[in-house]
């Protein structure tokens, strides 16, 4: 990559905001995870994506890229979960290098137990700030973002 100018004063400002309002955000809402879950931020993506997904199960290597999570750290965090009896992990019928995991009825339960909470924390900290217009264009800029940035991913998230 070639070198290019310094950040402006306005660009550091912009990067520096989102990267503060993301943190306060992600601590306000791994606090709420702690106290109801007792989950982790990582464990709640897992389990709010299989039990409110479209797909109930689905293969380790798909999670570990939806969440940006590295596949050792997830397939740690999966054994966690199977251990609580909130997900059940299996051998990918499709390919038999993979495992899929799957939500059980008590991992369904647990999101059920801290779905409200966690959008109570999600509308306080963020939603309850925005308008209607402000929350359309947020939504608008960050998905453009989050979909150039899905164009080169971090190899953890690279589909195979």
């Amino acid at each position: 990559m070639a070198p290019r100018d310094p950040l402006s004063p306005a660009q550091l400002e912009t990067y520096f905001a989102l990267m503060e309002t993301a943190s306060l955000l992600q601590y306000a809402v791994e606090q709420q995870l702690k106290a109801d879950g007792p989950l982790s931020w990582v464990q709640f993506q897992v389990l709010a994506g299989l039990a409110l997904g479209e797909r109930p199960s689905q293969r380790m290597t798909d999670i570990a890229d939806r969440v940006v999570y590295s596949r050792s750290g997830l397939t740690y965090q999966a054994r966690v979960l199977e251990d609580r009896g909130l997900v059940t992990r299996s051998a990918d019928p499709d390919d038999e290098r993979g495992t899929v995991v799957a939500v059980t009825p008590a991992g369904r339960a647990l999101v059920e137990q801290v779905l409200p909470g966690h959008e109570a924390v999600v509308r306080r900290v963020l939603l309850d700030h925005l308008d209607a217009a402000d929350g359309g264009a947020l939504t608008r800029l960050l998905q453009r973002l989050r979909d150039r940035m899905r164009q080169a991913p971090p190899r953890s998230a690279r589909r195979r």
